[in-house]
């Protein structure tokens, strides 16, 4: 009996696409005193970002000064349809229908209400009333790894197919203009995006086997990475130390991974990272020893969709998996609060078979 959870399908929804130089020219250039606006488009220019998705866009409607409960309302009105799109689309995708799901998780740190996604997806989607439901909130852009290694847990457990989605609405939590030029604020404001990912995973099939979701977490760098709920929205806290700390922990993280099953960085061809910022990226191909075209994938990601948190590791499978030649070892990396850095170990059923 092959006892693998293996990824059968893989489902994107995208809201509509705005230009980067679009989003500067036409709302962020004015909320910037003069003095400092020629050093916050240049962060905007440097972001690694072309065009991203937002489904509440500042060109058409400023949410800045908007409460947090307002947001919130709007986020039920935004993701489902989100959502619904890119389960229907995985569901499509591995061959399977709605009721045969087993779990249902959803990963989502923008946005709250109870009944929440996963109850009124699961009632407008047809699945099955007895399914299993699970809600991962605030993990932030590694939360999709966490995601996938308990629904990999439970299809290897139960032997029965399950759901992993995860929508993000940060065009929901735009900041108010500050008195005073904040950096992480702009930071922020250049990079994250808005989309929704879901994928598939059933006992042993075609496809990516989920062989291993490892972690480590420095807890001593907790105040680097924040997402605060304020009474104007969830307010992002971005250190540019960052990158430092994941220069400590990725490559530690990589080769125990890898060596748990006798493998190595080189003979990995396909590398799925959290496109973070540009920093980030660079920081992991300079500790992992990769060649650009390793990173590519991850870059492309970034630049056409900006960070959407949890999905964008998922966005960065998604296009490895379409590729005419897809590659037979993934590692997927992702980093979030904690400072926490995920990774997962995906081989195809023909080098496990």
């Amino acid at each position: 009996m092959n006892n693998d959870a293996t990824i059968a399908g893989v489902g994107i929804s995208l809201p509509p696409s705005v230009v980067q130089d679009e989003l500067w020219d036409g709302y962020f250039a004015r909320h910037y005193p003069p003095e400092r606006r020629a050093l916050v488009q240049r962060i905007f220019a440097n972001s690694g970002v072309r065009t991203r998705q937002a489904a509440v866009s500042p060109l058409l409607e400023d949410v800045s000064d908007w409460s947090t409960e307002r947001r919130m309302r709007r986020y039920q009105v935004e993701a489902i349809p989100l959502g619904k799109e890119a389960v229907g689309r995985a569901l499509t995708d591995a061959g399977l229908a709605a009721d045969e799901l087993g779990l249902f998780a959803v990963c989502s740190c923008t946005g709250y209400a109870t009944p929440g996604l996963d109850i009124l997806l699961a009632r407008d989607l047809g699945m099955s009333p007895s399914v299993r439901r699970l809600f991962v909130g605030h993990m932030g852009c590694y939360a999709a790894l966490p995601g996938l290694g308990s629904v990999a847990d439970y299809v290897v457990a139960q032997g029965k197919p399950a759901l992993l989605l995860c929508a993000e609405l940060t065009s929901l939590h735009l900041q108010p203009a500050a008195a005073r030029v904040d950096m992480q604020q702009i930071v922020s404001h250049a990079l994250f995006a808005d989309a929704a990912a879901a994928v598939v995973v059933t006992p042993g099939s075609q496809g990516y086997a989920v062989r291993e979701v490892a972690a480590v977490t420095d807890t001593t760098t907790a105040d680097h990475m924040t997402w605060e709920v304020t009474d104007l929205g969830f307010r992002m806290g971005l250190s540019p130390r960052v990158p430092a700390v994941l220069k400590l922990h990725v490559r530690e993280l990589v080769d125990n991974l890898l060596a748990r099953h006798g493998l190595t960085i080189a003979e990995v061809d396909g590398w799925a990272v959290h496109p973070g910022g540009p920093k980030i990226l660079n920081v992991v191909q300079e500790q992992l020893g990769l060649d650009d075209a390793a990173m590519a994938p991850s870059r492309e990601v970034l630049a056409a969709y900006g960070n959407c948190s949890s999905p964008t590791v998922l966005l960065v499978l998604d296009a490895l998996r379409r590729r005419p030649a897809p590659p037979r070892r993934v590692v997927m990396l992702a980093f979030g609060p904690g400072l926490t850095l995920y990774g997962t170990l995906l081989e195809t059923s023909t080098v496990t078979g």
